[in-house]
Parts: C-alpha cells; sequence; structure tokens
C-alpha cells in the first residue's frame, strides 16, 4: 500500500514538472517572437541608415524576424509532441 502511494506522488510529481517545463518553453516563444522581429527591424535599420538605401533591408530583416520567430515556435512545438 506505502508503495503505490509513493509511486503516485513520483508520477503526480513528473506530471507538475512536465507542465511547468511546457508552460516556460510557450511562454519563452512569446518573447522570443517580438524580440526576434525587433532585432531583425534593428539589424535592417541600422543597415538601410549605413548603405542609405530605402527601407529594402529593415523589411528584408523583419521577415527574416518572423521566420526565425516562426522557427523557434516550430521547435517547441516538435519537442512536446512526442
Amino acid at each position: 500500500m506505502a508503495e503505490r502511494k509513493e509511486k503516485e506522488r513520483i508520477v503526480s510529481r513528473d506530471n507538475a514538472g512536465e507542465s511547468r517545463r511546457r508552460w516556460v518553453d510557450y511562454s519563452s516563444v512569446g518573447l522570443m517572437f517580438p524580440l526576434s522581429i525587433a532585432v531583425g527591424f534593428g539589424m535592417g535599420y541600422l543597415l538601410d541608415q549605413w548603405l542609405r538605401t530605402t527601407p529594402i533591408f529593415t523589411i528584408l530583416f523583419v521577415l527574416y524576424g518572423v521566420a526565425a520567430g516562426f522557427i523557434n515556435l516550430y521547435k517547441v512545438a516538435r519537442r512536446h509532441e512526442k
């Protein structure tokens, strides 16, 4: 009887730990998505200022930032799919 309660407690603790890990991973995606777009915007803007071009690089690097955010989201979703 005591062994059974101990096993249930361990399983419960493991489920809580997994739930916490998922929450942390998905919240990090919530931070990484806008951060990657902001970094892309900053790099593109600086390149446009340095090369005296219209917002070609700003648009290009913002798109790279969006792609990086989606790739990060995909990786986290894949990790928790298993």
